[in-house]
This record gives structure tokens, C-alpha cells and sequence, in this order.
């Protein structure tokens, strides 16, 4: 007892910095842990839910199926074979959402879409049209799609076919246009539909023939290893862009296309970094997919924004969206666009923060902080605290700098209730005005209000399903 009581005192705090402060003052050896009480108003749900007896089976059983999941880029094809969109029909980013409340880079890219489509004849004349209701408009999450920042699909514009090949189950995404202006941030002018116009017309159908004839991509083969040499798959790809042109350029060559038009596509491709961003997202949503409709499951499967709200979807409560007003990103700007030019935060592309990449993976890639902003060891910090509101590690994303430890995956909703830990996501930024395009990037989190909201769904159905013995 006398050795213990001549022991160099040691304080843990929990949130009570006073009383760190004090004991650091008097030579304490003190530890601090970033505790914080359970959101407001979730004390009630949070009892219910954690005492739902199928939670963690049902938890674990919706990670062993996203963890499972593969998947390959198997075809291209335009919208209108693969999901049977037909003309007047649109697809766009984050949960539904009316022409009336919709953001103005959204409005941008259903305009310049109608364009492309030769609905109308010039993009004022498409905004009219969506006035009177000429639109028909669906999330793409409800077609197994996703779509990067506005989102927008269309009948003729061509499609990634992802397959994993065990379940038969396919995801879609547009094909990538670049940066700036172009119409995934809201831009419509007539390079942006001209460029649209030659992706229709040349690139979709030459990389469809150099899929076809070479075989499957595997899609989350090029994840794992990007990981591992500096992209966290969201807004920085470079890698895995290259490693995608690797695989297909043989088949490029050989293709019956005129040498000029592969040149361009080779071009195109090798001169944009994020082209396998649209790759990585529907790899992410595909297995995401896998982990939906598990009842008793906390794990979010969805997470997304349309520029007006931003919204979650959770393994067990179906294909309910839990929303509110998104927030708008803070990071770095181009040129002299500032904050008063940011459109709220928009896009499908947060799937992959969803899947353990992106926001959650920041640590393996350092250098996104010269895009988005902030410190490399805020990004080691923003992997690390992610572990704690998620349920796994992922086996195929090892971060090197964290001694190959797999990337946090499976976002828990009571964990995020518990800890008041929101999901760290790294985004683009779109313009508020349609037309403009990209004013820059940076870090976003979803609004609090989703997490507590869908709590309440899952512990309403936990009050009203029986429980097993």
C-alpha cells in the first residue's frame, strides 16, 4: 500500500477540462479522453435500440455482405438500355427532391441535360419546361445508380456496369467528365454539351468494345491497391485512374475505332485524375447494397445530398431517407470564388465514406489536404477517429501509415448518437449559380439532425418487431 501511495498520480478526465487543467497544475500525470454525453433527445431510442437482442447479428450480418462484396466493371451502356430511362426522365444525386426546392447547380444540370438530350433548345428554354413539369425526376440510389455532385443521368449518356459476379446484383454511374466546368457542378454552356455530345458518341462506345474483348475490370482489386499507394478513392483517384488505363489500353488499341478517336480517349482519360472516381462510387453503392434491408441493423448504407438536403439510409429501416438541410462545405477555392459562392453540400460521391474511403481513408492519402485543406496529421486524425462510430475494419483498404489497419466501414448510427462523432467527408464544391461549375473543395459533415432522426425509425421498429429467445 505505501509503494502505491508514492505513485506519480494519474487523473483520467472525461470531457472536464477544468479539472485537467488544475491536476496538470499540481504535477499530475493526467489523460484526457474526448468524451461527450449522447446527442440531445436520443437518451430514449438509444436504450430501446442497444437492447434490440437481433442488433448484433443482424450488425455483423450486414458487414459480412458489404465486406464481401466484388466488384467488376463488366459493360458500358447508355441509360436508356440499362435502366430504361426514357426521354423526359432524369436521374440526380441525394435523396428525392421536386424542380421547386431544388439547388441551383442541380437546376444547371437537369438544364444542360435537357440540352444534350434535344429536349430543349437551349438551356433557358429547359428551365421552362421543368416549370411547367416537364421533368420526371428520381434519386439515382433508386435505380442502383450513383451519380457524382448534381448527380444527373440521362437516357443517352453511357453508364459503368458493375457486377459482383456471386450475387448477379449491378450498379451504374455516369462516365466522368473532369474538373471545372462541367455538368456534374451545374454548368451547361455549349463546350460542356459538345463534350458530353463526343462521350456519347466516341468514348462510351470505344471503352464498351475494350470491355467486352478484354474481360471484366476488377474494380475493388485497383481500390485495395490505390489505397495503399495514396488515393482515398473520393478526390484523389490518380492512381487509380492510371491502373485503369493499364487494364484497357491494349483493348483500345486493338478496337476497330479510327486511330484519332482513340488517341483522344486515351487523352481524355490519362488527362483526368478523378475519371475513376465514377468506378470507385458504384463499386462502393454495390456493396452497400449488399448490407440493405437487415432488420435489426444500425449500419448506414447510404449517405447523400441533391444541394438542398442531405440525407442517410439505414440497413434496417428499408429505403426510408432520414433528411435535413445540407451544410456547406469549408476548404480551398479556385480563383476568386469565396465562401458566399458555395452551393450546400451535393453529390452521391459520399457513398464512399459510406464504404470505408474518402473522408475515412484521408490517412492513407496525406496529399488530398493540398486540395481540401488542413494538415496531414488532420488527416491521420480524421481516419483514426472514424474507427470510432464504425462496426469494422476493412480488410481489402489497409492503410499504410496506420501499419496497414483496414479503413473504418459500416457507419453505426448508435454509435454516432453516442458519441456525437459525425462522419468526415471530403467533397467538391459547386458553384450556387447554375451555370458556374466547381469554385473549389473541401471537408463537410452530414447535419446532426439525420442520425437522431433515423434512431427514432429503428427504435419505433424495434418497439413493434418480436424479439428472438
Amino acid at each position: 500500500m505505501t509503494d502505491l501511495l508514492r505513485r506519480e498520480p494519474h487523473v483520467i478526465s472525461a470531457g472536464l477540462e477544468l479539472l485537467a487543467d488544475a491536476a496538470e497544475r499540481q504535477a499530475a500525470r493526467v489523460t484526457r479522453v474526448d468524451w461527450k454525453p449522447p446527442m440531445t433527445g436520443t437518451e430514449g431510442d438509444l436504450v430501446t435500440v442497444l437492447g434490440d437482442r437481433r442488433r448484433t447479428d443482424a450488425n455483423a450480418f450486414a458487414v459480412g455482405r458489404m465486406l464481401a462484396a466484388r466488384a467488376l466493371l463488366v459493360d458500358l451502356m447508355p441509360a436508356r438500355d440499362a435502366l430504361g430511362l426514357r426521354p423526359g426522365e432524369f436521374l440526380h444525386a441525394g435523396p428525392p427532391i421536386t424542380w421547386d426546392r431544388a439547388s441551383g447547380p442541380l437546376r444547371g444540370a437537369l438544364m444542360g441535360a435537357a440540352v444534350f438530350e434535344e429536349l430543349a433548345a437551349d438551356p433557358q428554354d429547359a428551365a421552362a419546361m421543368a416549370e411547367r413539369g416537364g421533368f420526371a425526376l428520381d434519386p439515382c440510389h433508386a435505380h442502383h445508380a450513383v451519380g457524382p455532385m448534381a448527380g444527373v443521368i440521362s437516357p443517352s449518356m453511357w453508364l459503368f456496369v458493375l457486377e459482383d459476379q456471386a450475387t448477379g446484383r449491378r450498379a451504374y454511374c455516369s462516365l466522368n467528365e473532369g474538373l471545372g466546368k462541367v455538368l456534374r457542378y451545374g454548368a451547361y454552356s455549349p463546350e460542356v454539351i459538345d463534350r458530353l455530345r463526343w462521350m456519347a458518341s466516341v468514348l462510351g462506345p470505344l471503352l464498351q468494345s475494350a470491355i467486352r474483348a478484354g474481360g471484366p475490370v476488377d474494380v475493388t482489386a485497383i481500390l485495395a491497391q490505390m489505397v495503399q499507394m495514396g488515393d482515398e478513392a473520393h478526390n484523389r483517384n490518380r492512381t487509380g485512374t492510371l491502373m485503369l488505363l493499364r487494364d484497357v489500353l491494349p483493348w483500345l488499341v486493338e478496337a476497330s475505332f479510327p486511330a484519332s478517336d482513340v488517341s483522344a480517349a486515351v487523352t481524355f482519360i490519362g488527362g483526368n485524375d478523378h475519371f475513376f472516381l465514377n468506378l470507385a462510387m458504384p463499386a462502393c453503392k454495390l456493396a452497400l447494397d449488399a448490407a440493405r434491408d437487415v432488420p435489426g441493423s444500425t449500419m448506414v448504407v447510404a449517405m447523400a445530398r441533391n444541394g438542398t438536403d442531405f440525407g442517410i439510409q439505414v440497413a434496417g429501416t428499408g429505403d426510408q431517407w432520414f433528411t435535413a438541410p445540407a451544410l456547406t462545405p469549408r476548404g480551398l477555392f479556385l480563383g476568386d470564388y469565396g465562401p458566399a459562392d458555395a452551393n450546400p453540400d451535393i453529390g452521391d460521391s459520399a457513398i464512399t465514406e459510406t464504404a470505408g474511403l474518402g473522408g475515412f481513408a484521408m490517412a492513407a492519402a496525406p496529399a488530398i489536404v493540398r486540395l481540401v485543406g488542413g494538415s496531414v496529421s488532420d488527416a491521420l486524425a480524421a481516419t483514426r477517429r472514424m474507427y470510432e462510430i464504425t462496426l469494422a475494419e476493412h480488410q481489402h483498404f489497409q492503410v499504410p501509415a496506420l501499419d496497414f489497419r483496414g479503413t473504418p466501414a459500416g457507419i453505426d448510427v448508435t454509435l454516432v448518437a453516442r458519441t456525437g462523432i459525425l462522419p468526415q467527408i471530403n467533397t467538391g464544391m459547386a458553384g450556387r449559380v447554375a451555370g458556374t461549375g466547381q469554385v473549389g473543395a473541401g471537408l463537410v459533415t452530414p447535419p446532426a439532425g439525420v442520425f437522431p432522426a433515423a434512431l427514432r425509425a429503428l427504435a419505433k421498429a424495434t418497439a413493434t418487431s418480436p424479439q428472438p429467445r
